[in-house]
């Protein structure tokens, strides 16, 4: 095999090893633990919709997890999505039905934001979630609810604390995307935000 050859064959392996890494277990108080980080995120943040914001986003993976058939990590479920195999469980579809089920809460202090990461580079996957904040703020003071990295198993932080991805508000990617697909440099000070986005 030629050098460039096994070259090649090193982003596969990095592939198959990051697939394999353990799923983390949740914390038996991973509800009260992500209500207090929510909390945090401002004192007009009503504890009562903390609590109910934490209960879904916890638990409501588990469901998710079931609905979607999930049996391997994300990348291989993935693989099985596009084929084809499974019926969802994508990130986007994990970010979609989160954001769903907490949209129903129709909570009066807490806004949903929708990000992606990796959309600037064709060498990484496009990874979407949502993004819970205080009314009012924007995604950069909220907290990232990310199902899909842990199969299910939600991971939380800060959305600048997030140290595995980058999040960009997911009007601005589509807005690149379109500027890229219609030939044109991207700028998002110029780029209108879509309606209903």
């Amino acid at each position: 095999m030629t050098l460039l050859k096994r070259l090649a064959l090193l982003p596969i392996l990095a592939l198959l090893v990051a697939c394999g890494q353990p799923v983390p277990t949740q914390a038996p108080d991973e509800v009260a633990r992500l209500a207090q980080g929510i909390m945090a995120l401002s004192s007009d943040i009503d504890p009562e919709e903390a609590r109910r914001a934490a209960d879904i986003a916890v638990n409501y993976p588990k469901h998710l997890r079931r609905q979607y058939e999930v049996e391997d990590p994300p990348l291989i479920h993935n693989m099985k999505v596009n084929s084809g195999r499974k019926p969802r469980g994508l990130c986007w579809h994990w970010a979609q039905d989160m954001q769903t089920r907490l949209a129903r809460e129709n909570f009066q202090t807490l806004d949903l934001h929708r990000a992606i990461a990796n959309a600037h580079t064709r060498l990484l996957i496009d990874h979407s979630t949502v993004i819970i904040s205080a009314k009012g703020d924007d995604m950069f003071d909220g907290m990232v609810l990310d199902p899909w990295r842990f199969g299910g198993v939600l991971y939380w932080s800060p959305t600048l604390g997030d140290e595995k991805y980058d999040w960009v508000p997911r009007q601005t990617v589509f807005a690149m995307k379109r500027a890229w697909r219609e030939g044109r440099d991207f700028d998002p000070s110029s780029e209108p935000v879509p309606a209903g986005l």
